[in-house]
């Protein structure tokens, strides 16, 4: 079970003053970092080039996992990079990562600045603990920083506060997951599974399809499972949403044409085509400038 280190590097197109005072100053660095609530510098000894500080995260639950770390920033070399090093450790027994330590690297080019960071630490609780890091907490953490870079991104280069893009990620992924979770859900309990408790029925009752009824409700559950593993995996392309609308807007008036006692039903075509409209247009609007860890490399460039 070998242990890699985090990598992560995204391009910004920022100045490298800029960037370096987005991510040096502790009250803007927890505001894009994820793996942080709180960041807190410790006043600094005379002549000590070192920074102290104290880190908080909220794990939920009313649970923090706090932590002291320290960090020397400002080195820079003949080619105008610079870089900051760090080092943390947390002594509380709740806390799977012990100690560790990493850098950031910041490099200059013609569009901006490439911004690097690598990182590794040492895990409590023996085999368990590097088992659950190896399995689990390793790739979400690594995901959770290239998430972060991206929003520091989308911060310095279109001006949108993380807090908004956070707010607006949290809108997107429960407006998709609801979409989805409702096409799968009608397209396999009430068509697929057991037709005979109303779907059916409601099919016969429209007389368009006679004899093929239940042929037909099966395949359009099949089609409405199909459509919600689709908006699952295309849920970043805002051309997935109108067509949806359409769709539903169809099925709710073909529905209530055939059947207008529907409506006194107190789950009806209306209220459940409505709903997932409203998702739908939630998740296209949400869609702008969504954070995307996959936009950072993940993996260290061979020389």
């Amino acid at each position: 079970m070998r242990r890699k280190p985090i990598y992560v590097e995204i391009d910004i197109n920022t100045d490298m003053d800029t960037l370096w005072h987005y991510t040096q100053r502790p009250e803007l660095h927890e505001q894009w970092d994820l793996r942080f609530s709180e960041i807190r510098y410790l006043p600094r000894e005379k002549d000590d080039d070192k920074q102290h500080f104290l880190y908080r995260t909220r794990i939920g639950f009313g649970l923090n996992i706090a932590g002291t770390g320290v960090t020397k920033g400002g080195v820079r070399t003949a080619e105008g990079e610079r870089f900051s090093s760090l080092s943390f450790s947390s002594e509380q027994i709740i806390s799977l990562i012990k100690q560790g330590r990493g850098y950031w690297k910041y490099t200059p080019h013609d569009n901006g600045v490439t911004f690097v960071t690598q990182y590794d630490y040492e895990t409590r609780f023996g085999l368990l603990g590097k088992c659950f890091d190896y399995v689990l907490f390793r790739p979400l953490f690594g995901m959770a920083t290239a998430w972060s870079f991206d929003v520091l991104r989308i911060w310095l280069e279109k001006g949108i506060q993380p807090a908004l893009s956070m707010q607006r990620a949290l809108v997107h992924y429960l407006s998709v997951l609801m979409i989805s979770l409702l096409w799968i859900y009608q397209g396999l309990v009430p068509k697929v599974l057991f037709p005979e408790a109303g779907e059916l029925a409601i099919m016969q009752e429209i007389s368009l399809f006679h004899g093929w009824e239940s042929e037909l409700l099966w395949c359009l559950g099949i089609a409405e499972i199909s459509i919600g593993l689709l908006t699952i995996l295309w849920h970043r392309k805002r051309w997935i949403y109108m067509p949806q609308v359409i769709l539903l807007t169809l099925l709710a008036v073909v529905a209530l044409i055939g059947t207008p006692e529907l409506l006194k039903q107190p789950f009806n075509p209306l209220t459940l085509s409505g709903s997932m409209i409203a998702f739908c247009l939630l998740a296209r609007l949400s869609n702008r400038e969504l954070p995307q860890a996959k936009r950072c490399i993940r993996k260290r460039r061979r020389i």
